[in-house]
């Protein structure tokens, strides 16, 4: 490609080449992806071609993604996806726009999964995956696929996770894709998490096999630093050191810092864990300066650990308490992080919403002014009259499809602060019993789960799997304020698909009362089940206690149960028929205790829901 570029004169196809030239250097040299990048980039710009400048963007954006640099590729593929997108607004029917499109949002989503912002990676792989299969595009939805899956699997989501590699890896066999050992890999780590060393080996040796053939430096150091944690598994220390030890250099050789800091930190581990500790230090060191230089906190905070425990075995003191404050320090940048975080996305997406009614507002004006002045002297009275009326049919729909929206938010208002005031009361009272240290771990929870609140309580619906994790979040603290009175389990069927969404805060209510007025008053510990699945062309939510039923309930205490079901029953039945009135669907819930030979055994609440999707 570098012979043809001299010799041809026509500069999109000069652009074209260079950017194909940096895309196949990124796996084994990134930083000549950048310079291919920019000289594509430069000549776009000159000769104004449109779409081997965005290309460019894309290209440059992953070059920085490979080095580590998060901030300056967020910026860059930004850039390539506003490119695009009017690209393809303009012109439609371009396969070769919706192509690089998905390519740039395929970008962001890796983007947002190594800054653990699952959300939002997830919805852009979806957003890429839609595209490749409009334009059964196989190579791409492999790389979707495969994406995808690694979002579920840093969700822990294992299941789900081995479900879309392995539909990756089948794509990627049959068309002989070169980042199939990167699938393999995947699939092993998931394997070694879940403890299933065999089948981890069966799919490391797989990828090991392949990168043997291919050039693709990061993807082999990653999987030399996987072998490494293997074979430390395995208590096979000198295979274990020579994997972290080629994975490093391997790493350093292409300028992947990345992986490097990763290697070096597990490297001084397991030196550490071996008490030799002045054969730890070095690669400590080491793995904190690489992740200091590209900005990793998550890294910094291991490695600052590290060091710390390394300098307290050698006497210094000093230096021990130097590196545990700096620990302590990038803890607390992590956890500040991801709540600014929060609020700026909630921040940035009110006023995108701002913006978007303010220009929607002013086109339908321009429309109807435009629509009267050319009409207006055309139509007979009668006509106008028609008009008329249409005009204020259309009002009249439009209000009270605001009036339901609105309504619908109010609702929310209701019940976010009587989910926050029961949370906050639970806090306060674990610290009064537990101390400090409980305390701090009832608080972690507590702000993971405000996080996810904030996050998705002001939308209509949100993911299952988010409902599901808020739900994780919230019975492991009211687990952590009752010492263990109670088990619980939560499930989702096969049939409940990834995209399926339901109302946010619709689900906690009923589980907070099946804690506190049917498990807590019963003298021995209970159990919560709280299970998703799809029938008879809807979503059934269904949460079961073994408590003491809603009639003893009662009797203990009347008053509190009746005031504190009746809020939650009352919007909840509000927010059902809202529900029914904008889709037109059927929406139930019904309550009943769980009898046995005449005695109450707990209570069932059954919620059936509209299948809805997440667009």
């Amino acid at each position: 490609m570098k012979r043809v570029v001299k010799a041809t004169k026509i500069d999109t196809t000069r652009a074209n080449l260079y950017n194909q030239i940096a895309d196949e250097y990124k796996v084994i040299h990134p930083d000549s992806t950048a310079a291919f990048a920019l000289k594509a980039s430069t000549l776009s710009k000159q000769k104004k071609f449109e779409f081997g400048y965005a290309t460019s963007f894309i290209n440059l954006g992953n070059a920085k993604i490979i080095l580590g640099d998060y901030k300056k590729a967020k910026q860059t593929i930004e850039k390539a996806i506003h490119l695009f997108e009017n690209l393809v607004e303009n012109e439609p029917d371009n396969k070769r726009n919706k192509i690089g499109l998905a390519r740039a949002y395929a970008s962001f989503g890796v983007i947002s999964s190594e800054e653990n912002n699952y959300g939002l990676a997830l919805e852009n792989y979806q957003k890429s995956l839609q595209l490749y299969v409009k334009l059964n595009e196989k190579v791409g939805i492999s790389k979707a696929y495969n994406n995808i899956g690694i979002v579920y699997k840093s969700e822990r989501n294992n299941k789900k996770a081995l479900e879309y590699l392995k539909k990756a890896a089948k794509i990627q066999e049959e068309i002989g894709e070169q980042t199939l050992p990167v699938t393999f890999t995947n699939i092993g780590v998931i394997y070694f998490e879940k403890n299933d060393l065999k089948n981890a080996l069966i799919y490391y040796s797989k990828a090991k096999k392949i990168f043997e053939t291919i050039e693709n430096k990061r993807g082999n150091a990653l999987l030399l630093n996987y072998l490494g944690d293997f074979y430390k598994t395995e208590n096979k220390i000198t295979e274990a050191i020579e994997n972290y030890n080629a994975s490093i250099a391997m790493s350093e050789s292409i300028a992947n810092k990345f992986v490097a800091s990763l290697a070096l930190y597990n490297l001084g581990q397991l030196h550490y864990e071996q008490k030799q500790v002045e054969k730890a230090l070095p690669y400590a060191e080491k793995s904190l300066q690489y992740a200091k230089e590209i900005g990793v906190l998550d890294q910094t905070f291991h490695s600052e650990k590290l060091l710390s425990e390394i300098h307290e075995i050698k006497g210094n003191d000093k230096l021990s308490l130097q590196h545990y404050k700096a620990y302590i320090q990038a803890r607390d940048s992590i956890i500040n992080l991801e709540n600014n975080k929060k609020f700026l996305r909630a921040e940035m997406n009110f006023e995108y919403q701002m913006k978007e009614s303010v220009l929607m507002e002013k086109s339908k004006q321009n429309k109807l002014i435009t629509f009267f002045s050319i009409i207006g002297g055309l139509l007979l009275i009668g006509l106008v009259f028609v008009i008329f009326n249409r005009r204020q049919v259309k009002r009249r729909l439009t209000l009270q499809k605001e009036v339901a929206e609105y309504e619908q938010k109010a609702l929310h208002l209701q019940m976010n602060p009587h989910f926050v005031f029961n949370c906050l009361g639970s806090i306060s009272s674990f610290i009064v019993q537990n101390g400090t240290d409980q305390a701090l771990k009832y608080l972690s929870k507590f702000s993971k789960l405000m996080r996810l609140t904030l996050e998705y309580s002001k939308g209509s619906i949100i993911p299952i799997d988010k409902e599901i994790e808020s739900l994780q979040n919230y019975l492991e603290l009211e687990q952590l304020r009752f010492h263990n009175k109670f088990v619980f389990k939560i499930s989702s069927s096969d049939s409940v698909e990834f995209n399926m969404g339901l109302p946010p805060l619709l689900i906690q209510p009923f589980v907070e009362n099946a804690i506190l007025h049917g498990l807590v008053p019963k003298e021995s510990n209970g159990k919560i089940e709280v299970s998703f699945v799809v029938k008879e062309n809807q979503l059934v939510c269904t949460i079961t206690d073994d408590g003491i039923g809603i009639s003893k309930s009662k009797e203990i205490k009347q008053n509190s149960m009746q005031a504190h079901q009746s809020m939650a029953l009352e919007i909840t039945k509000k927010r059902l028929e809202i529900m029914e009135a904008t889709i037109s669907k059927s929406a139930q819930i019904e309550i009943k205790e769980i009898e046995e030979n005449n005695n109450i055994k707990g209570t069932r609440v059954t919620l059936k829901l509209p299948i809805q999707y997440i667009q």
